[in-house]
């Protein structure tokens, strides 16, 4: 599991003989709340926690844990204050009062508890200031391993509730209604690193059962399926396999487009100290598996594969790595998924040149039309998204129709999808907090049902201030092609018929595509990064030995989904696009298992050897 993954679980059981409870240890429902007598908002939880007690009963055991406000020395003396109380009862009586005795914490509130309830004398002794402050101190680092970020933070049941705070999501999460159980598995399937190459090794596998099941011939002819769209006499109209690799495809082409830009700007590749190893070893993979290509096949039929065996699939080589665990350190998944968005732009270049059909120069020129279009709306700072994307769908008309790779479309909007200055995230914090004190003060008026329309206005406004529109389609958008798109695309385009007859006749070509994955992808990744290394143009981070990186070049092998994309650019007989296929397939196999290899001994002989 990945670290996020992790931090979505209570780092510590409840122990009802440590921890403050209220209810029985056998209740089916445990909250866990992680809360500050300084925070606001916690005190205003606490009144749905009165409400939930009421409604569940029995049924729910609350736990409350402390986070004092960072930073806040009162919040700090308040939780330390509580934990000289002599007893439960005594406890939960300050806890009550501190949450409720005044709108906001204050030393008044600390002097008053202390003395109604007696929890501190004159003199306290030493030793139960230690013991409170301990005591404090243990909640605190179970919060931070637990991944809590502010209060108040509650955990249902072990599992972080990330939903809102009004009653009714509350009740559908203590219940477990079926919604809040679909919602809740799918987030930790994401959050689990590997999730997205599993997705698309599972439609993979499937598309060749179905392919070689009796259901074969009408799975292939399914794809073939005619759709399109009719004005009048006119109409535009392509297989259903065209729409997923010209149309479906372009949203990956987009992602990729958007963490190319981010990667330039302010990711990996923003430096030159920081993206010169990521870039030789890329050049590197690209020009090994093409050398050892060519020098297989001889020039004709087949030698417009070359492209085939340049590629690396992102989602399967990190999810190797993520699944490896510690064994792999943080900066070799940085180092490799910064060498694979530098082949995602050198396979860009590849398709735009080699692979695209004959060019159609007055669509090619409406199509710059359109890109100089989407160039003006982002200089003028335009930061609506709507506009682009309509474009975007106009530039994906005119880019198929020119001869280029519809796809090329995704790429070349994602370049123009405005980026911001960082916001100023005191003045918006302000600026909502201001907003919300005015509408909680007008909350118990007379006919009034919510927010007002300008209050609403406001919190869309710092909504979308908060964040950039390249950065919110980028998070947003991404999670589609990873969990939709690539998933189509393979179950699309990965059937192929096992059998003696694919392989027959096609041996050099298989054997090209397999030595160029899974020998000249390495060889040249590694060749390049020691160059470079020997020439002082990069410099190797200590966290990681040559022979993992020789792992993490093994693991670049992995073609997959671009090698089947340029496959079948590059080979329209069907029985070639079928071999290529299978050598895809054996090829990025042989290459998981040989880096996998690698990464786990070297690994092991890391941890081992002395400090």
């Amino acid at each position: 599991m990945t670290e996020a993954a992790d931090h979505n679980r209570l780092d510590r059981p409840v122990d009802d003989g440590f921890d403050h409870v209220l209810g029985p240890s056998d209740a089916q429902i445990t909250l866990v709340e992680y809360g500050s007598y300084a925070c606001g908002h916690c005190r205003a939880a606490n009144e749905r926690i009165t409400e939930l007690r009421d409604q569940f009963g029995d049924r729910l055991r609350y736990v409350f844990r402390h986070r004092p406000v960072p930073g806040s020395d009162l919040a700090q003396r308040a939780a330390e204050l509580v934990e000289h109380a002599g007893s439960p009862q005594e406890f939960w009586d300050a806890h009550v009062a501190l949450m409720t005795r005044s709108e906001m914490l204050t030393e008044d509130d600390l002097r008053a508890v202390a003395g109604d309830l007696g929890l501190v004398r004159d003199d306290p002794e030493k030793a139960a200031a230690a013991r409170a402050k301990a005591r404090v101190e243990a909640d605190e680092e179970s919060a931070r391993a637990s991944g809590v970020l502010f209060t108040p933070t509650f955990f249902i049941n072990g599992r972080r509730y990330e939903g809102l705070w009004e009653e009714s999501s509350f009740t559908d999460a203590m219940l477990g209604s079926l919604g809040h159980r679909v919602r809740s598995a799918a987030l930790d399937f994401a959050r689990w690193a590997p999730s997205a190459g599993l997705l698309l090794l599972l439609a993979t596998v499937l598309a060749v059962m179905l392919t070689n099941s009796r259901l074969g011939p009408d799975f292939l002819a399914f794809w073939e399926t005619p759709l399109g769209l009719a004005f009048g006499d006119a109409g535009f109209r392509m297989p259903l396999l065209g729409w997923v690799n010209d149309a479906l495809l372009t949203v990956f082409f987009l992602v990729v487009g958007l963490e190319i830009k981010r990667e330039l700007t302010v990711g990996h590749l923003a430096s030159r100290r920081s993206a010169a190893l990521p870039i030789a070893a890329a050049l590197g993979g690209m020009v090994g598996p093409v050398l050892l290509y060519r020098w297989i096949i001889p020039p004709g039929l087949w030698a417009h594969g070359w492209g085939v065996p340049m590629a690396t699939d992102t989602a399967f080589a990190v999810a190797l790595i993520v699944m490896l665990g510690r064994r792999v350190p943080i900066e070799l998944r940085v180092f490799l998924t910064a060498a694979a968005i530098i082949d995602d732009i050198r396979a860009i270049v590849v398709v735009a040149l080699f692979y695209s059909g004959e060019l159609h120069l007055e669509y090619l020129a409406v199509a710059g039309v359109f890109a100089v279009a989407l160039m003006l709306l982002s200089r003028l700072n335009v930061y609506t998204v709507t506009p682009y994307l309509l474009l975007g769908i106009a530039l994906w008309t005119a880019v198929h129709a020119s001869g280029l790779h519809a796809t090329l479309a995704g790429v070349v909007l994602a370049l123009f999808i405005p980026t911001r200055p960082s916001p100023n995230l005191p003045a918006l914090m302000a600026q909502a907090d201001a907003v919300l004190t005015a509408e909680a003060r007008l909350s118990g008026e007379v006919l009034r049902s919510g927010p007002s329309v300008p209050s609403m206005r406001a919190w869309d406004a710092i909504h979308d201030r908060l964040e950039s529109p390249a950065d919110r389609m980028l998070r947003t958008v991404s999670l589609r092609s990873s969990y939709v798109v690539l998933p189509v695309f393979a179950f699309a385009n990965a059937g192929v018929a096992l059998t003696s007859g694919v392989v027959s006749g096609h041996e050099p070509l298989m054997l090209a595509i397999l030595a160029g994955l899974v020998i000249g992808k390495p060889l040249g990744l590694i060749t390049a990064s020691a160059l470079a290394v020997w020439l002082g143009i990069a410099v190797k981070p200590d966290a990681y030995s040559w022979r993992q990186l020789g792992g993490a070049g093994a693991l670049a092998g992995i073609g997959f989904t671009m090698s089947l994309f340029i496959a079948g650019q590059a080979f329209r007989e069907p029985s070639d696009f079928a071999a290529a296929k299978i050598a895809v397939f054996a090829a990025s196999i042989l290459s998981a298992a040989i880096g996998v290899a690698i990464l786990w001994r070297a690994g092991r002989a890391r941890s081992q050897a002395p400090a």
